[in-house]
């Protein structure tokens, strides 16, 4: 850390490769820079489909440009929402891409929400086109009757094509929804200079370069996926292969047929230690796990197994991504890292609340001026998680708002559910605070096991590593520890404990 207080990259980046004086937002947009490549060589591979299929930068040019048409034919115009609720498809690769190029904003949602979770999505965004299978566009259609509802495919009626890549830096180019795993989801517009400095700064980070072949299986909807996986290799010239969903032998033989990178969640990891052919991970250039903390055991079993030492990295839904783990160098497990160029990160001196700025913050919570009050702090983004440095490698220790008050003694979970997780007869861990007119909140563990938990040797084992006031005192063994589509645990789903005195 510099005497400014702030975390720097710039000793980190791949060598040859430097932040200095670098415009991370020059090419304007993504889609200026997309069809400026494509244009320039438009025999070469874009992206592959989930079938195998190859489609060229000249293909993708011509697809996209006639779904803008067809999406300006049905009324939907620059500035207006497309709402995509459908699974990774060629079809919504090119819808995506001519929305954007269009000058359209894109929500992206998960195709598996809830009827109740989709129309309060739809009511929220009030979208005029909604993109969906039959079951979400039906219940769009019951949410919004007048918004235009269609498959990725867009099958409607041929229009004038629009003006295209002409969007300007500030304009809006995603609403995407955070998880929610505390609470509500709030709405996140992120313009399209905060989706090409996203992407524009992993590319420096991790030297992608047209050489590499991303080995796509996040979803779509997701910043992970989406803003990271997708966009990223567009704009790296790089062509990645998209597959339909997760399915760990379908990775791996992605990677017997030539892909160098592979971005995934901490559950898919497991996945792919468990399936046959699990060492041929060790032939990607680079495994990069995020979106919810990898725990260091399975760091490790990843590393014995394949000889790669997985790339973990941080970022919010508000933010893309933040901090990464260096490409050369070691890569701590545990830890997130450095920032990434264009980010200024800093700890708050007295919270240790992560805060930060830079061309991939966005500007404020869709139609939430509240949010937007307690958002920011003189130009810093307050991320509301808690933060701490140890030889220059930022690690998560949990979240501000999460923080239970016990005793009068301050708990964060996450601390906790790291010791918890560490024990053998632990699976998973996720503590909460639970009202206690004795206590405040008591401090209360919900964990997975294998079901060999000794209950007395887990009592001895946090005793040893926790101070008196951070053990659990009530343990609560589940089945399985209720989660959002990217495995990050939610805590508002977990079964009520029993009444606490």
């Amino acid at each position: 850390m510099s005497a400014d207080g702030l975390l720097h990259w710039s000793a980190h980046l791949p060598p040859g490769v430097s932040a200095d004086g670098v415009d991370l937002t020059s090419a304007r947009s993504l889609p200026a820079a997309w069809s400026r490549r494509w244009r320039a060589r438009p025999d070469a591979e874009a992206f592959r489909t989930p079938e195998g299929e190859p489609v060229t930068g000249g293909e993708l040019l011509e697809a996209t440009a006639a779904v803008a048409g067809r999406l300006c034919g049905a009324g939907a115009g620059a500035g207006d929402r497309i709402l995509m609720a459908a699974p990774p498809s060629r079809a919504l690769v090119v819808a995506h891409v001519a929305a954007l190029r269009a000058g359209l904003v894109v929500v992206p949602v998960n195709p598996a929400l809830s009827r109740r979770e989709l129309v309060s999505l739809v009511a929220a965004a009030r979208p005029k086109v909604v993109l969906a299978g039959p079951e979400a566009a039906r219940w769009a259609t019951e949410a919004d009757p007048e918004a235009v509802v269609s498959t990725p495919e867009v099958p409607l009626a041929e229009g004038p094509a629009p003006p295209l890549d002409r969007v300007g830096a500030a304009d809006p180019g995603l609403i995407l929804y955070t998880s929610g795993t505390t609470g509500q989801p709030k709405g996140v517009p992120l313009s399209h200079a905060n989706l090409l400095a996203g992407a524009a700064s992993v590319r420096l980070a991790w030297g992608w370069s047209t050489e590499d072949r991303l080995a796509l299986a996040l979803p779509l909807s997701h910043a992970h996926g989406l803003c990271i996986g997708l966009h990223g290799s567009l704009l790296a010239g790089s062509s990645p292969l998209v597959h339909a969903r997760f399915d760990p032998e379908l990775v791996l033989t992605s990677v017997a047929r030539g892909a160098t990178m592979f971005f995934g969640v901490p559950t898919m990891y497991a996945r792919l230690l468990e399936a046959p052919g699990a060492g041929r991970l060790g032939g990607l250039r680079l495994c990069v796990s995020g979106s919810a903390p990898l725990d260091p055991r399975l760091h490790q079993a990843v590393a014995r197994r394949t000889g790669t030492v997985v790339l973990e990295r941080y970022g919010t839904t508000e933010t893309l991504l933040l901090a990464s783990n260096p490409l050369v160098g070691e890569r701590r497990a545990g830890t997130v890292g450095f920032p990434l160029p264009g980010v200024d990160l800093r700890l708050d001196e007295e919270s240790g609340e992560i805060l930060l700025r830079g061309p991939s913050v966005f500007a404020g919570y869709r139609d939430q001026p509240e949010a937007d009050r307690g958002a920011f702090e003189e130009g810093w983004f307050k991320t509301g998680d808690i933060g701490a440095v140890a030889g220059g490698y930022l690690r998560i220790v949990g979240r501000s708002k999460e923080i239970i008050i016990t005793g009068g003694y301050n708990v964060h979970p996450r601390e906790v559910e790291d010791v918890l997780r560490a024990h053998p007869g632990v699976r998973d861990a996720a503590v909460v605070g639970v009202p206690s007119a004795r206590w405040g909140e008591q401090v209360t563990a919900y964990v997975e096991t294998d079901g060999q938990l000794d209950m007395r040797s887990l009592q001895s084992y946090t005793g040893e590593r926790l101070a008196f006031y951070k053990r659990p005192r009530a343990v609560i063994v589940v089945d399985a520890l209720p989660r959002t589509l990217l495995g990050k645990v939610a805590k508002d789903r977990l079964p009520p404990p029993d009444p606490v005195r």
